[in-house]
């Protein structure tokens, strides 16, 4: 409770707890997917909603807050906004598990990596912000650098940008959307229950399911993937408001760099020339993206 006192512009110690260890399991979520990439994405998916239930229920239940929940149930409108950043979402984690297994976590690096650019994008664009000198370089670098890569592989990284995509837009909806960071993400997992549920009675009922016909081991990770969806998502949600703009803006980096290092050093994904140009664009960028971020925050 002693965060509460804290001047606005300051950063709390739990609150960088909180959203760094967020970011950790973020960075090293890659490891544990691959570990699960014999499963196909929808069912992954569709444990990593069943599983996310229990918890975000249970840290709901914790904290006392189960009835703005309630309230939302019953609001038509809330729940049609929250249908919507549960697709986004759910796609969003979809794409994201089958990248991993099917050896793009290079491109999962860089669509989290571009995202904050295209957040800052969409806010011009949806918004009417204003972008300023530094953040308008940080953009065409970037553009610059997904034209490299299309170019050298003649196509576009169509895994990094629907990352970017889907994450971004799931993120400028879910600013609008009046209600607690837990209690929404419940909602969201809620909504997307029952077609995760029909997934799970389909593959299991045929005999392709992994959880009861599978292996002790792909049970346990299976059972898992509800803690490691559900409880960064929550630490990150509690630890961003108790961190100034700037820190946030540093901290959002450090995933997409272990992804990055685990995709190159762990998993062995090829990295050319075309990435050992478009990467340090991308590095450049956020720097100077970084350094608007902090003026903008000073001021």
């Amino acid at each position: 409770m002693a965060d509460a006192t804290l001047p606005r512009n300051e950063d709390s110690p739990r609150g960088m707890a909180f959203a760094l260890s967020a970011y950790l399991i973020w960075g090293f979520l890659p490891v544990y997917m691959k570990a699960l990439s014999h499963i196909p994405a929808y069912e992954v998916v569709a444990h990593r909603v069943i599983w996310s239930v229990p918890v975000a229920l249970a840290v709901l239940v914790a904290l006392g807050r189960t009835q703005d929940l309630r309230a939302a149930l019953r609001s038509p409108r809330m729940l049609l906004m929250a249908a919507a950043t549960a697709a986004l979402i759910s796609v969003n984690w979809g794409i994201y598990v089958w990248a991993i297994g099917a050896g793009h976590a290079l491109d999962t690096a860089l669509g989290y990596y571009i995202n904050p650019l295209f957040s800052v994008f969409l806010g011009a664009v949806l918004l009417g912000e204003r972008l300023n000198r530094l953040q308008l370089v940080a953009i065409v670098l970037a553009v610059a650098a997904v034209i490299v890569l299309t170019v050298e592989a003649g196509r576009l990284p169509i895994v990094a940008i629907s990352l970017m995509l889907t994450w971004g837009c799931y993120a400028y909806l879910k600013k609008s959307l009046p209600l607690g960071p837990n209690q929404g993400f419940l909602l969201e997992v809620l909504l997307l229950l029952p077609p995760a549920l029909g997934v799970l009675i389909w593959v299991e009922g045929s005999g392709q399911g992994h959880f009861l016909h599978g292996s002790l081991a792909d049970q346990a990770l299976l059972l898992g993937t509800g803690v490691v969806t559900a409880v960064p998502l929550m630490l990150y949600a509690n630890g961003a408001k108790l961190l100034k703009l700037s820190t946030i803006g540093f901290l959002q980096y450090v995933a997409p760099t272990l992804i990055f290092l685990t995709a190159v050093f762990v998993f062995g994904e090829p990295f050319g020339r075309a990435e050992a140009i478009a990467f340090p664009m991308i590095w450049v960028a956020l720097v100077i993206f970084t350094v608007a971020l902090v003026r903008a925050t000073r001021r």
